[in-house]
C-alpha cells in the first residue's frame, strides 16, 4: 500500500463512520506545515536554506505526521523582504534550487501523502520586475505605468501624493528620477521601495496573475497561500487617511490600504481557476471586523482565511475562548448549509514572534505551548503549524548586527522586526549550525539550543517534538475529533474547557494551581495529570 493510501485510510476510517459526506475537502481538517525555505535545512553549504534541503527533510516531516506543507516564497527575487518581493512569480530563485527541485519536491512529497502548497504575493513586485523597469522607461501617461499606481505629486510636485505610510516605516510613495533626469512621478509602495504596488484594475495585471497561478497548478500545486490577501484594490482617489491609529508592521479596520471592497472580485478571479484543479486557497486577512472577515471566506472567493485573534491572544482563558468564538463566529457569517466555513487556526508564522517566548518565555513558555498546541489542534478546522514551533524554539534574540528585516533599516532600528522568528531550524549536534548546514547561517543560531535539536528529541519520548507527534496521530485517526462543531463547559475561573461534537473534551487550565479535570479518560496531557487533577499551565484531552 502507498504513502497515500494509507494516510488516507487512516483518516476515512476515523471520519466515515460520523455520517459525514466522504465528499468532504481534503483541506476540512488538515494541519499544514509552514516551511520558512531559507531558515530550514541547507543542502549545500551556503548558509541558506532551499528546495533540495526541504526535499531531504520529507521523511522527517512524515513521521511528524503532517498533511500539507505550505512553503514560504522561492520564486524569482532581489531577496530585499526575503521573497515577498518577486521578479519574476514563475520561476524559482537559484538561491533555492531549480525548477526541477520545485517539480521533484512536490513529486516526492505526493508520494508520501503530503499536499504542498506556495506563497502567491499578487499585491505587488519587486522593483527589478520587467514590468517595472520598462514603467520607469515609458513614462507618465503610459501602458506600462498604468500596471502600477504612479501619481503626480502634490502642490509643486515635491511633496507625496497622500500622506500615507509604509507597513515597514516612513511615506509609502517614492519619487522617481525619469529619462531625462528630472524629478518625476511618484509609485506607491505600501511595503519597501523596492515592492511597487500593482494597478488591479488594470486587464494585464489580472491575467498575469492567472497565468501564474497556472502555471504552478500545472506542475502540481495543490494551492496557495495569498500574501496581503486584503490588500490588493485600492480606493480611486487616495485620499489622506487618519494616522492616529497608524502602526509599524500592522493595519486597523477602516484603513484605506486595505480591505477596499473591489479586491472582492479578485479573488473571486483566482477561486474560478483553482477550482478546476480541485486546489485551495488561504488568505493572509488582517481584518478583524467579523463581518467583513467574513466576506472574504464567501463560496466563490478564499478557501481558507487566517483569523490570527488566537495568535494574538494572551495566555488567559478568557481571551482565548474569545478568539475562539471571534473566529467560529467569522466562518459560521461566510458559510452556506451545503458549503459551510471552515475555520483555520495557528499560533505562530514568520511574521509573529513564537508561542514559547509570547507566553513568557523559558520553561514556563514552553509549558504554556505545550498547552496551547493541545487546544488548537483539538479545535474544528485546518490548523497551521510553523516550522519549529513542534520543538519549541523561542524567539531567537539576533544582534543588531546581525539583523536583515527591512522593518529594522526603515523604522531607524525601532522596531526590531521579524528575524528573531526566522532563525534556522536545528537538526543535530552540540553546536551552531547544528545540522541545518555545514555553512554559516544566514542569521545566527543560539548555542543554548543544542537541547531542542531534533536529533536530541527524537530521543526523549516527553520532548515537545514526540508530545506533537502524539497529538496529530491521535487527532488524525480518533473518531473524536470528527464534526466541525464544539460545546462550552462551566469552568473555574482561569480555565476553560470544550467539547466537540465528535465526543473529544479539551481542558485549559492557564493558572497556576492545580484545578479538577471534566470526566472522562484522559488520552493526552501536556504535563502530567496527578488524582484527576489538571496542573498549571496545561491542557488536556479526554475521551
Amino acid at each position: 500500500m502507498t504513502a497515500v493510501s494509507t494516510r488516507a485510510s487512516r483518516r476515512i476510517a476515523a471520519r466515515r463512520g460520523d455520517g459525514e459526506d466522504a465528499g468532504t475537502p481534503w483541506w476540512s481538517d488538515a494541519v499544514f506545515y509552514q516551511i520558512y525555505p531559507r531558515s530550514f535545512a541547507d543542502s549545500n553549504d551556503d548558509g541558506v536554506g532551499d528546495l533540495v534541503g526541504v526535499r531531504e527533510k520529507l521523511g522527517y516531516l512524515e513521521l511528524l505526521g503532517v498533511d500539507a506543507l505550505w512553503i514560504s516564497p522561492v520564486m524569482r527575487s532581489p531577496m530585499v523582504d526575503h521573497g515577498y518581493d518577486v521578479s519574476d512569480p514563475r520561476d524559482i530563485d537559484p538561491l533555492f534550487g531549480t525548477l526541477d527541485d520545485m517539480d521533484g519536491l512536490i513529486t516526492d512529497a505526493h508520494a508520501r501523502g503530503i499536499k504542498v502548497t506556495m506563497d502567491l504575493v499578487p499585491n505587488h513586485t519587486s522593483d527589478e520586475h520587467p514590468w517595472f523597469r520598462a514603467a520607469l522607461e515609458a513614462g507618465p501617461g503610459s501602458p506600462e505605468r498604468d500596471r502600477y499606481i504612479f501619481r503626480d505629486g502634490r502642490g509643486d510636485g515635491s511633496e507625496p501624493p497622500n500622506n500615507w505610510p509604509s507597513i515597514f516605516g516612513g511615506p509609502a510613495w517614492h519619487r522617481v528620477t525619469e529619462a531625462d533626469g528630472t524629478p518625476g512621478q511618484w509609485y506607491l509602495h505600501i511595503f519597501a521601495p523596492e515592492q511597487p504596488d500593482l494597478n488591479w484594475h488594470n486587464d494585464e495585471v489580472r491575467a498575469d496573475l492567472e497565468a501564474t497561478l497556472r502555471f504552478w497548478l500545472d506542475r502540481g500545486v495543490d494551492g496557495f497561500r495569498i500574501d496581503v490577501a486584503h490588500g490588493m484594490a485600492k480606493p480611486a482617489e487616495l485620499s489622506d487617511m487618519d494616522l492616529t491609529t497608524n502602526e509599524l508592521m500592522r493595519n486597523a479596520d477602516g484603513d484605506p490600504r486595505f480591505d477596499q471592497d473591489g479586491v472582492h472580485e479578485i479573488h473571486r478571479a483566482i477561486r474560478r481557476v483553482v477550482d478546476e484543479y480541485d486546489a485551495m486557497t488561504v488568505g493572509e486577512v488582517w481584518v478583524r471586523d467579523n463581518e467583513r472577515f467574513a466576506r472574504y471566506l464567501r463560496p466563490d472567493e478564499l478557501t481558507l482565511g487566517f483569523n490570527f485573534r488566537l495568535a494574538e491572544a494572551a495566555f488567559d482563558a478568557d481571551e482565548i475562548k474569545d478568539a475562539v468564538d471571534n473566529s467560529l463566529d467569522a466562518v459560521a457569517r461566510a458559510g452556506t448549509e451545503t458549503a459551510p466555513g471552515v475555520p483555520t487556526w495557528t499560533l505562530s508564522n514568520h511574521d509573529i514572534d513564537r508561542e514559547v517566548t509570547r507566553y513568557g518565555g523559558g520553561d514556563l513558555g514552553t509549558r504554556r505551548a505545550r498547552a496551547m498546541a493541545l487546544v488548537t489542534l483539538a479545535l474544528p478546522g485546518v490548523v497551521f503549524l510553523y516550522n519549529g514551533a513542534e520543538l519549541g524554539l523561542p524567539s531567537a534574540d539576533v544582534p543588531d548586527d546581525a539583523r536583515q528585516d527591512p522593518a529594522w533599516f526603515r523604522s531607524g532600528g525601532t522596531e526590531k522586526g521579524r528575524d528573531g522568528c526566522r532563525v534556522p531550524i536545528p537538526w543535530e549536534g552540540e553546536v551552531p549550525p547544528f545540522g541545518f548546514g555545514t555553512g554559516d547561517p544566514w542569521l545566527p543560531m543560539p548555542a543554548e539550543w543544542a537541547t531542542l535539536t531534533v536529533e536530541a528529541q527524537l530521543e526523549d519520548p516527553d520532548s515537545m517534538l514526540n508530545f506533537h507527534r502524539t497529538a496529530l496521530e491521535l487527532r488524525s485517526t480518533r473518531p473524536e475529533f470528527a464534526h466541525a462543531g464544539l460545546d462550552w463547559y462551566g469552568s473555574p475561573p482561569g480555565c476553560l474547557a470544550f467539547r466537540r461534537r465528535g465526543g473529544l473534551v479539551c481542558a485549559l487550565n492557564t493558572t497556576s494551581d492545580p484545578v479538577p479535570l471534566p470526566p472522562g479518560t484522559v488520552l493526552l496531557a501536556s504535563a502530567p495529570v496527578v488524582d484527576g487533577m489538571l496542573p498549571g499551565d496545561s491542557a488536556a484531552w479526554l475521551v
